[in-house]
């Protein structure tokens, strides 16, 4: 007996009985099944509802292209005999076909559906049910609807096949759903000369961009991972974490700070803020930089640091050429004044060794999977394309924004600044959740901080909304207390502050996911670098987390006369990782117990 698609035959015998069968209305049009989505969808372009999808007929492409949509019925009938055959298939077939709406055939969508719905019931994918469940739905009639699914039985010898049958099935789909955005789209284009606003057109190709990119992204979802499958992968990470073998996250380079985050995680949005000349660009730059070499810093053993990750770094602020030249700085140790003006010569280094190191910074650069666009003026419209660009081409790990304020939402601005800038922050985190990477927007502090004593920044002195603070999944605020007292002579002679010259505190005044606390960096300005904390100026060999190394400019040795062990200052006895060190209103020294060398008087003090 043929048994290949032969449902082809039994359905034309019934549509000759019944010419008003709902299997002869099976195939659905283009413009019904557009229609189908009416008001079901968000428009993100402006705010509201997304357009109404376009009324494209069948006729109509007919016309333009002489045929029909895609599609396959006979993988449609082969998919839902297999269902038949075989209903333990199901689990495989909705990774790739989950929706009646990928289906062409409306009566083929419905039968689907129904199979669904039974299996979410846990209840039998059979005969007698489902045709209980189609004629009490209207879908097929007594008369003739058992014998359509005797039919869909038939049509294949075996389940071996499902899956194939089910990738065409949603392969189609996608084309058909490509048309159809395209055909909205269109619309979009042609209604954009009625409607205000001088920046329809940016916002239209961003809609655009996105309608494109969630077709795109439809296949991407992983499917449900068995627990003991995923309780090996935990233990795993578990274990590296506990012997300091890596991080869950991306790694920084900052010691301290992936101990604090565990590194940057995927689809989290980290604010990074400061006030103005407090460097926060440069530390920025410097995360890019030690991000794109896998967390290594210019001072890590070659071996050392996890696989190179592209990031893109959009800088409405500094031009590409000022930033390549702090990246040479950075790398190099050389003097950013001498490479930004060329004079090489000086400092007890000949012209001869600066260009060494400089070629030699170079070169390492060269190898970074940095990405710079420094188009000034952007939307909060025209980066989200941007990015999304961007991350396609070069699968992005980390996306860097500087900053925030300088962006523009045109739509919002209408209204005012602190709702344009809420706008703005919203879009940045869908930014972060769309592309399943960290990004690490760059934000403006205002004066508040410097009208209270010690000049220490809180998370609502960030400027313009509040909005951001809740979006944020981290908001890190960068402070460097010798920046205050620049010019006060008394104060940069103290003895007793002779370590808060190059100190810098990064507060982790919030994070969803962990503790909060303080992270200490030295800051080195002649080369516009911040590096992990100087054991000799306030901090403690390996920066601060248990099972890191200590680069080589941390390493030093113990106090002599000291008890053994004892550094200059050395972590809380009761420092543990991924513990809090104590509450964020005092952000001196995280809270911590009294250092050990506290015992002796200060003139027993050993000399360091």
């Amino acid at each position: 007996m043929d048994c290949h698609f032969t449902p082809h035959r039994r359905r034309d015998a019934i549509q000759e009985r019944n010419p008003g069968h709902p299997i002869h209305r099976g195939r659905a049009t283009l413009g019904a099944m557009m229609a189908s989505n009416h008001g079901n969808e968000q428009d993100n372009s402006r705010g509201g509802r997304r357009p109404k999808p376009a009324a494209i007929a069948e006729e109509t492409l007919k016309k333009l292209f002489g045929k029909l949509p895609p599609h396959s019925e006979e993988a449609e009938i082969a998919l839902l005999g297999s269902l038949m055959l075989d209903p333990s298939v199901i689990g495989d077939i909705i990774m790739h076909v989950n929706k009646p709406e990928q289906f062409y055939g409306q009566v083929n969508g419905q039968v689907f559906q129904a199979m669904l719905d039974l299996h979410n019931e846990t209840r039998a994918i059979d005969l007698v049910p489902l045709a209980e469940l189609l004629k009490a739905r209207g879908v097929i009639d007594a008369q003739d609807g058992t014998e359509f699914l005797v039919s869909l039985a038939e049509a294949v010898p075996s389940a071996r096949n499902a899956v194939h049958y089910a990738r065409i099935v949603a392969d189609r789909a996608r084309l058909r759903r490509l048309i159809s955005t395209a055909g909205d789209i269109m619309r979009l284009a042609f209604d954009a000369e009625t409607t205000a606003g001088e920046s329809r057109g940016a916002e239209i190709v961003d809609t655009a961009e996105q309608m494109i990119f969630e077709i795109a992204s439809e296949g991407d979802t992983q499917g449900p991972e068995r627990l003991s499958d995923l309780l090996r992968k935990e233990i795993v990470r578990i274990e590296m974490q506990a012997e300091g073998k890596g991080v869950s996250g991306i790694p920084t380079g900052y010691y301290d700070l992936d101990e604090k985050l565990g590194g940057l995680q995927p689809g989290e949005m980290i604010i990074l803020a400061a006030r103005p000349s407090m460097e926060k660009t440069a530390l920025s730059l410097n995360l890019a930089e030690q991000v794109a070499f896998g967390g290594r810093t210019p001072w890590s053993p070659r071996d050392e640091g996890a696989e190179h990750a592209p990031v893109g770094f959009f800088s409405l602020e500094m031009s590409r050429e000022a930033l390549v030249q702090r990246l040479l700085s950075a790398r190099s140790g050389i003097d950013a004044h001498k490479i930004r003006t060329g004079d090489l010569g000086g400092g007890g280094m000949s012209s001869m060794q600066a260009w060494e190191r400089i070629n030699e910074a170079a070169a390492e650069l060269y190898e970074a999977p940095l990405y710079i666009d420094d188009s000034p003026g952007l939307t909060i419209l025209q980066l989200r394309a941007k990015a999304r660009r961007m991350a396609e081409r070069h699968d992005l790990k980390l996306i860097v924004i500087d900053y925030l304020q300088l962006l523009t939402a045109p739509g919002a601005a209408r209204e005012s600044r602190q709702v344009e800038v809420s706008t703005i922050s919203r879009q940045i985190k869908a930014l972060a959740r769309e592309l399943r990477v960290p990004v690490l927007c760059l934000a403006q502090l205002n004066r508040g901080a410097e009208q209270r004593e010690r000049n220490r920044p809180r998370m609502s002195d960030l400027r313009e909304s509040g909005s951001i603070e809740q979006d944020a999944d981290v908001v890190m605020l960068l402070h460097r207390e010798a920046y205050y007292h620049k010019d006060d002579e008394e104060w940069l002679n103290d003895p007793d502050n002779e370590d808060k010259l190059t100190l810098s505190e990064l507060i982790i005044a919030k994070q969803r996911n962990g503790p909060t606390g303080v992270v200490k960096l030295t800051w080195d300005d002649s080369t516009v670098r911040f590096k992990n904390h100087d054991s000799r100026h306030g901090g403690y060999a390996g920066g601060g987390a248990d099972g890191y190394g200590a680069s080589p400019i941390d390493i030093v040795p113990p106090i002599d006369g000291a008890p053994p062990g004892v550094h200059v200052n050395p972590p809380p006895s009761n420092f543990a990782p991924g513990r809090p060190t104590g509450p964020v209103a005092d952000h001196r020294d995280g809270g911590g117990p009294d250092n050990p060398l506290d015992e002796y008087e200060d003139d027993d003090l050993p000399p360091v």
